[in-house]
């Protein structure tokens, strides 16, 4: 008899943006002519750079000719170009100094993040910040781990901080911050660096939102925080950056220096222990893909998807702008493409702002104003009462939008 894991009988019934979707069917069924905007999931709306358009063909080109063919990428890492392509990146554009060895390459950074419990034990606690993006909490709980929460609020900026009596072996963190749009500043990631060490602990820290980070102030890499080799993993992506959320592409970097623990105290690099694991379920990114990815890194090709970016962050700026016409709270759109905003209820002329539940507000943009967008309530309790927009549309769809909600 095949028997179950029985961790996945924990989760929720349906993951948060499956529930959204059928929502949304069932909403489109009863009402085909209505014209919908959707701000809700975070899926990017234009289209891949020239640069990385090019670079495909190119390597699709070699790919059609036997003395360029690339088969299986016997790395384990991704092709040496793209991983000395990100080193540099990170020296002259992060202010880090990365080893193209210390990069793997992987499908995305939603992968890794799942991934990467294959080499943590089970009976690790892991601590994670509330919002939270789901897939932190589901792959932890399909691994049976006990998961410990502190909680990202109004008044702390929705910047949670270390609890010292939280003793916590996997530490999630993500800046900017996903639903939240937060940032942390460089001495609040020194306090969680100082933290993890001091429980020797590991930080898996998602950058997927790095490259939106417009003050120099703010850190685009857990690894520019001293103290972060011995204990941090970084995840990053091209989703969101260069578009590549239907092409799929991301990075971990992994340092030298990070080490597990046996139950005995014996120890092994994170690095080899992950090298290790891809080798076995896992055979790259296609030759194609890596060749555009690598055009990202290109003079050419980051003038290119800053200018992506700052499309994106002028319909942040739209919709902030009409937030705080409405006197509506909000977090984000500032570093990063989401807006958190507190669910207005009441009378707007008796300047009424009490929270609601995030659901029913999900209800009555779509029902009301046909505005798809992202309910609190889905990225954790403390998600209750908030509600998340995306600035990944066309200008013209963000300013209607905003025009519909301002009534």
């Amino acid at each position: 008899m095949a028997l179950l894991n029985e961790n996945f009988l924990n989760l929720k019934q349906n993951y948060l943006f499956i529930d959204i979707a059928k929502r949304v069917a069932a909403f489109r069924e009863k009402n085909p002519d209505t014209t919908l905007i959707r701000m809700g999931i975070g899926d990017v709306t234009r289209p891949l750079a020239p640069a990385v358009v090019a670079a495909m063909h190119k390597g699709v080109d070699e790919q059609s000719v036997a003395e360029t063919f690339h088969g299986y990428d016997d790395s384990g890492r991704g092709y040496p170009f793209l991983r000395d392509a990100i080193a540099e990146y990170f020296k002259s554009s992060i202010g880090a100094e990365i080893d193209a060895d210390e990069i793997f390459i992987s499908d995305g950074a939603k992968s890794d993040c799942g991934n990467l419990g294959d080499i943590f034990s089970a009976a690790n606690t892991v601590l994670l910040t509330d919002p939270v993006y789901p897939v932190y909490f589901d792959s932890n709980v399909m691994a049976g781990r006990q998961i410990r929460v502190i909680y990202s609020n109004e008044g702390n900026g929705f910047a949670a901080m270390p609890d010292e009596s939280i003793k916590a072996d996997i530490i999630y963190l993500c800046s900017p911050n996903n639903p939240t749009g937060s940032v942390y500043t460089k001495e609040q990631l020194a306090e969680w660096v100082r933290y993890a060490l001091k429980n020797n602990a590991v930080i898996v820290y998602d950058a997927a939102y790095e490259a939106f980070v417009s003050d120099p102030e703010i850190p685009r890499s857990i690894f520019t925080i001293e103290g972060a080799r011995e204990c941090a993993v970084e995840i990053c992506s091209l989703s969101k950056t260069a578009g590549f959320t239907g092409t799929r592409l991301g990075y971990t970097i992994i340092p030298k220096e990070l080490k597990l623990f046996t139950k005995g105290g014996e120890s092994d690099r994170l690095a080899r222990l992950w090298l290790r694991r891809q080798g076995t379920k896992f055979n790259g990114v296609s030759y194609p893909v890596q060749c555009g990815a690598a055009a990202v890194f290109t003079p050419e090709g980051q003038r290119q998807i800053k200018e992506t970016i700052a499309y994106y962050m002028n319909n942040a700026r739209v919709i902030t702008d009409t937030l705080t016409k409405l006197n509506i709270t909000f977090t984000g759109g500032v570093h990063s493409p989401y807006i958190w905003l507190k669910c207005p209820t009441g009378d707007r002329s008796a300047g009424d702002r009490s929270k609601s539940d995030s659901w029913k507000y999900f209800d009555k943009l779509l029902n009301e104003y046909n505005i798809v967008g992202t309910p609190g309530a889905g990225f954790g309790k403390n998600g209750e009462g908030w509600f998340r927009l995306t600035a990944f549309n066309t200008p013209q769809n963000t300013e209607e939008a905003m025009r519909r909600i301002s009534g």
